[in-house]
């Protein structure tokens, strides 16, 4: 059975390099970097599309053409039962985890975000792969310095990133990567074991 990758953020040029459209930066980095079919429309699903293999295993991924908050509408057209679910993997930001870091986790809530929210409702099931990237910075003692506050959190999600802060994005995206790989290959838990 094939894996379907989700990469979370919002369409459209405005958003573009923000600090919440990291799960679809990170995923258009994987098709990249495994060279994966161009990105096609899929209109039923209001997502782009791009297929290919991932050593032998079949793999979609998919970047929802919706709003975060509706990103549910997009991955319930690949994903119709919960056994499906447990082929999928949704990367997107987190705040409660440092620039620099990943976290993979399985059946769990949506820790507020509204782009898994709106999945776990969609698909009716929490049992799917998140891939948490972490986009909080921290002070020099290395704690994490989240912003607190509706307002501020929004304007830091949607800020862009700092070119300082692509570079380390980038060698989190290069292991964002090679987790996908193992997940698809030799299965979640040895991903988890390597990567958490």
């Amino acid at each position: 059975m094939a894996w379907v990758i989700v990469g979370l953020g919002n369409p459209g040029e405005k958003y573009e390099g923000t600090r919440h459209n990291t799960g679809r930066m990170a995923v258009e980095y994987f098709a990249k970097s495994e060279k994966l079919s161009e990105w096609m429309v899929d209109k039923k699903a209001a997502a782009l599309v791009s297929k290919g293999l991932v050593k032998r295993m079949i793999v979609a991924a998919v970047l929802p053409n919706t709003f975060m908050n509706k990103s549910g509408d997009a991955v319930s057209k690949f994903i119709k039962n919960a056994k499906a679910g447990e082929r999928l993997a949704v990367i997107h930001d987190d705040l409660d985890l440092p620039l620099g870091t990943i976290r993979i986790s399985f059946n769990r809530g949506s820790g507020g975000h509204r782009g898994i929210e709106s999945i776990i409702r969609k698909v009716k099931t929490k049992k799917f792969y998140r891939v948490r990237v972490g986009v909080s910075p921290t002070t020099a003692a290395r704690e994490l310095r989240k912003p607190e506050g509706e307002k501020r959190v929004l304007n830091f999600i949607l800020d862009q990133w700092k070119p300082h802060e692509l570079v380390v994005l980038k060698r989190v995206f290069d292991r964002v990567v090679r987790a996908l790989e193992i997940m698809a290959t030799d299965g979640a838990e040895r991903a988890m074991n390597e990567f958490n």
